[in-house]
């Protein structure tokens, strides 16, 4: 399972301070060499990191943390993705998956499971894995993971000529166009799509 950059660092940190001292850091020295503003904003880490597996924590004592040398790795498999949360919020990662970085032309960040056929001409179908690497801006013709508010689709992005709209177009005669005015809606990419992954025949 990936680690977010902050959960990186505490592992990092605790793991210094075991090497140093023999014995892992307090929560609040966590805090103070991080810059953290609050010790529960280092619990709440630390409990991610040990529902990732990284490390063991032992109640009852201040310094009650343990490496697990296991920390989760592979590119993290985005299943439901839950209405508002950011798309790698660990609530949405069902999986991780050891992929070789030589499968695809742009190594990705994640791998998304499709839900339905919208983009079925584009060869992405209902149930594939479509591999994206995390990006804010995206060309016209590219096919991109687009947020709109709360909703998470796969289209095709094309810019129209009026700069607040533009339009995702999907890859089956039995979809509409979704046009997306940028005044009247929060519009994100949230990636761009760099291969797919066919689960079945």
């Amino acid at each position: 399972m990936k680690l977010t950059a902050r959960q990186q660092q505490i592992l990092d940190l605790i793991a210094a301070t075991i090497d140093v001292s023999g014995l892992p850091p307090t929560r609040a020295e966590i805090a103070d060499a991080l810059g953290f503003k609050s010790v529960n904003a280092v619990q709440e880490h630390l409990r991610l990191l040990a529902k990732k597996g990284a490390i063991e924590m032992i109640p009852g004592t201040s310094r009650g943390l343990r490496l697990t040398h296991s920390a989760p790795t592979g590119i993290p498999l985005i299943g439901q993705v839950a209405a508002g949360n950011p798309i790698l919020a660990d609530e949405n990662i069902e999986d991780h998956l050891d992929l070789p970085v030589t499968l695809f032309r742009t190594a990705p960040d994640y791998v998304l499971r499709v839900r339905g056929d919208s983009m079925k001409d584009a060869g992405i179908l209902d149930g594939d894995l479509l591999a994206v690497k995390k990006v804010a801006h995206a060309n016209d013709g590219d096919i991109i993971v687009a947020r709109i508010d709360d909703d998470v689709t796969v289209k095709t992005l094309r810019r129209g000529n009026q700069p607040d709209q533009l339009e995702l177009l999907p890859q089956n005669p039995g979809y509409e166009p979704i046009v997306v005015d940028l005044k009247k809606v929060q519009f994100a990419i949230e990636g761009l799509a760099v291969g797919v992954i066919r689960t079945r025949l």
